[in-house]
């Protein structure tokens, strides 16, 4: 792992109205990393998910990807960038076929628009991108379903590579096992892990303990919208703030 931060907050901060979301969160992830993000319900883990990504605009603090400061810099431009998003709802095009999902996400990142109204070339370079994808995360053979149609399994690895036809750099996963039925997470869990071994820094917000502990290399535990560890995981869950915090609430 190289020894530099792809991405960083510092004093990262969002208050709406009264109320505190966020309070100066300060976390640095490495190249190649893969970071967990855990914690109460409300404790204010999507939204982090929702600064970085650039949905949000904090009221304080900056986050820095490469040391360059993307703070106010918007959302489409932080994708090409190199940070990818996946979201706890999906965001399929229900009616369109697994390939088109993918060729589409392809065609827009190589600076082409969502557009349907023109056929693509057979073998263009978008086609080729999503052909590559479905080969890598094994759904080739649904390629002609429509991706509505899909189990919720399957369309969290649609989603993750419709994120990856972007070619990002930081993958930004929220919940991907929500959904998700206990005989799938093991092959999803390795989809995962095949996408982080490929050099990917990944940030994962899972309610899932096994699948965040079996996977990750540091864990973040938020907590009222401040971060009160990051370590290793088993050095955070001895942690007795940790499990103060946990105590009686819903991982």
């Amino acid at each position: 792992m190289a020894n530099h931060s792809v991405l960083a907050v510092e004093h990262l901060s969002l208050q709406l109205g009264g109320a505190r979301i966020t309070a100066d969160v300060t976390l640095a992830v490495e190249q190649g990393e893969m970071l967990g993000v855990i914690g109460p319900n409300g404790a204010g883990k999507t939204t982090l998910f929702n600064l970085i990504s650039g949905v949000i605009r904090p009221t304080g603090g900056r986050i820095l990807l490469d040391g360059k400061d993307i703070t106010d810099v918007p959302v489409d431009a932080r994708a090409r960038a190199g940070i990818g998003r996946s979201f706890q709802t999906s965001n399929l095009f229900g009616g369109l076929s697994v390939f088109e999902n993918v060729r589409l996400a392809a065609q827009a990142s190589l600076g082409g628009s969502l557009s349907l109204v023109r056929a693509p070339r057979p073998g263009d370079r978008a086609s080729r991108l999503a052909g590559d994808q479905l080969g890598e995360l094994g759904l080739e053979r649904h390629a002609d379903t429509l991706a509505g149609s899909l189990s919720h399994g399957d369309k969290r690895k649609l989603e993750i590579a419709m994120m990856l036809a972007a070619d990002p750099r930081v993958i930004l996963l929220d919940e991907p096992m929500a959904g998700v039925g206990s005989g799938d997470v093991p092959e999803l869990m390795e989809v995962i892990r095949r996408v982080h071994e490929q050099g990917r820094t990944v940030l994962m917000v899972e309610h899932h303990m096994d699948v965040v502990l079996g996977l990750v290399d540091r864990v973040a535990v938020m907590h009222h919208g401040q971060l009160l560890a990051c370590d290793l995981p088993d050095v955070v869950m001895a942690n007795p703030d940790v499990q103060s915090a946990y105590l009686g609430e819903p991982v």
